[in-house]
């Protein structure tokens, strides 16, 4: 007879208003931190208000994503069982800060991120940590192809979109190393919006329909395009990607661990399946959501939360009073 406790279950919709709990704390803790130039203060506090909620969360997961190797990350390490040990098996991704500099100069965008999975679906990068990527909403799923060139992408997203190309706006992080991408761009004919940091939010941004975004460019982290995919499953967006390896022994590594260099990574390969969720909290204010405010009784966040299956997009805002919160969890407000 099988064991009953460790039976197969899918992550349930219940999981999310759980989940979202785990962002809004790290946003909370790291919220005290915006503005002060210090960007490991501020990650430090949001990995252990993280990571302390997520203790309480019904699932027995295992960070696929996270904050690097044991040896480098006491808390929320890749492979870290996470959960209260009951309810479904789950892959889950994690970023406490997505945009640490945004969030230390208090600069917009910075976001706290979770995704979950279910068990064995999150793609797994054996530490490349950067990739190539291109990202659009639900209007241009099934118009991009990371193998074509910069011009045959934005000719074709702005087709699907039914706007000129003139008129399309593509986001970018602000790096030396897409001086030529950003030429290009604006060589067929589009806009380029520079951002510094947190390109999640830059993806999610293009996937909005409200959004003045229409697509993401350029060589970001490997853990936010994974994240990235979650988002874009939930949304009814496309992410593709390829591994983007740094120098010749993260290159090694990934060909030891079996892995394609030249391989286009599509949102499936990235993530598999259709039962998975996505929560952030904003930091600071930004495009996707208005950050953390703090007032003598509390603080108020905003979150956005997704569910693939469904196809629900929640966007939620919470109230959270200075003495309730101390009873569960650690936050500094002053």
């Amino acid at each position: 007879m099988s064991d009953p406790v460790r039976s197969p279950q899918a992550p349930d919709r219940n999981l999310a208003m759980e989940l979202v709990r785990v962002t809004e704390a790290a946003a909370l803790a790291a919220g005290r931190w915006v503005g002060r130039g210090d960007k490991n203060g501020g990650d430090g506090a949001a990995v252990d208000a993280m990571r302390q909620l997520l203790s309480t969360v019904s699932m027995r997961g295992v960070v696929v994503i996270g904050e690097g190797e044991k040896d480098e990350a006491p808390m929320l390490y890749n492979g870290e069982e996470v959960g209260n040990g009951e309810g479904p098996e789950v892959d889950v991704a994690v970023d406490p800060i997505d945009g640490t500099t945004l969030m230390a100069e208090g600069r917009p965008n910075s976001i706290a991120v979770i995704a979950v999975s279910e068990r064995g679906t999150m793609y797994d990068p054996s530490a490349v940590f950067y990739m190539e990527k291109i990202a659009v909403g639900p209007e241009a799923a099934g118009a991009i192809d990371i193998n074509q060139s910069v011009e045959w992408n934005v000719t074709s997203v702005a087709k699907a979109k039914n706007i000129a190309v003139a008129d399309t706006t593509v986001v970018v992080l602000d790096r030396p190393r897409h001086a030529d991408l950003i030429g290009e761009i604006r060589a067929a004919g589009a806009k380029v919006r520079l951002i510094s940091d947190g390109d999640v939010a830059g993806a999610i941004a293009a996937a909005q329909a409200e959004s003045s975004v229409d697509m993401l460019m350029g060589i970001g982290g490997t853990p936010e395009g994974i994240i990235t995919a979650v988002a874009m499953k939930c949304m009814g967006g496309e992410i593709q990607g390829k591994l983007w390896p740094q120098t010749d022994a993260e290159r090694q590594k990934a060909i030891d661990a079996g892995l394609e260099l030249d391989q286009k990574l599509t949102t499936n390969d990235l993530v598999k399946g259709e039962n998975m969720f996505f929560c952030a909290t904003g930091v600071t204010n930004g495009d996707m959501l208005r950050g953390v405010s703090y007032r003598s009784t509390g603080a108020t966040t905003r979150s956005l939360v997704m569910r693939s299956k469904s196809g629900t997009i929640r966007r939620i805002e919470g109230f959270h009073q200075v003495d309730k919160l101390r009873e569960f969890a650690t936050i500094d407000f002053g």
